[in-house]
């Protein structure tokens, strides 16, 4: 890999977590990376994990602290200001996401990708546990952009994704309240005419913690976002298919 990996992960009480987590890392990723942990505020129980881990002679962790007020979105922006050029990981620390697939994700990104998804409603892709409005909520909005609107991913809400910084840095962020961020950026990345693609993954429900998703709070959010991505497209670059068959 030619630049290297930086994951930004948000967290909130992570501590029940984050062991796990860094051991499920260190076991599914064999290249370079760093770990950007950005956090809210200085009692969060995640951190003095994290200072456990560093303390056993751990270069790749660091701690970030959240620039833009309490909430994901911030946190994950203040991940973004602090990344390297190249790829870039959003992870949940509540160990959700498939950190089997980070390598296939790095190899489409390594072919022009500027967003790589890792998608739960593609062929191949799986959503184990987790509440059902919700599963349903996030599996018709990803389908319905696929086939409706052609964004080439069956899941643009999945905050899994790999994301090229300079094309971060083009893309004015408007995200107040949560995870429709990552809504927000792949609908402005499709309407911009960036690469998007996306693999199969694996997401499971949290068995530790406590989930900070507010559905009803960021509904109207996601809302706004996807009807945006039925606005004319401005095209830059041609895009490319998915990494498997479509459904």
């Amino acid at each position: 890999m030619d630049k290297l990996l930086t994951i930004v992960i948000p967290v909130y009480n992570e501590g029940s977590n984050f062991e796990r987590l860094w051991s499920e890392i260190e076991q599914h990723l064999d290249f370079p990376f760093t770990a950007l942990v950005a956090y809210d505020f200085d009692g969060d129980d995640t951190l003095p994990v994290i200072e456990k881990i560093c303390s056993q002679g751990e270069t790749r962790l660091k701690l970030v602290k959240n620039s833009y007020g309490r909430g994901v979105v911030g946190a994950i922006r203040s991940g973004f200001d602090q990344a390297a050029d190249g790829p870039v990981l959003v992870l949940m620390a509540d160990l959700s996401d498939d950190l089997a697939q980070v390598g296939p994700m790095l190899d489409l990104y390594e072919r022009g990708s500027h967003i790589v998804v890792g998608s739960r409603y593609m062929k191949g892709g799986r959503l184990i546990g987790g509440p059902r409005f919700k599963q349903a909520l996030s599996r018709i909005s990803g389908l319905t952009l696929c086939w409706f609107r052609g964004i080439p991913t069956h899941d643009a809400t999945n905050a899994f994704k790999i994301y090229d910084r300079a094309m971060l840095h083009a893309i004015h962020i408007e995200s107040k309240g949560g995870f429709e961020l990552s809504l927000e950026i792949t609908v402005k990345a499709f309407l911009a005419g960036y690469v998007i693609s996306e693999i199969p993954s694996t997401w499971r429900d949290r068995t530790a913690g406590q989930s900070r998703f507010r559905l009803w709070k960021w509904l109207p959010n996601y809302l706004r976002w996807y009807l945006t991505a039925f606005r004319p497209r401005l095209p830059r670059r041609p895009m490319i298919a998915s990494s498997a068959s479509k459904s």
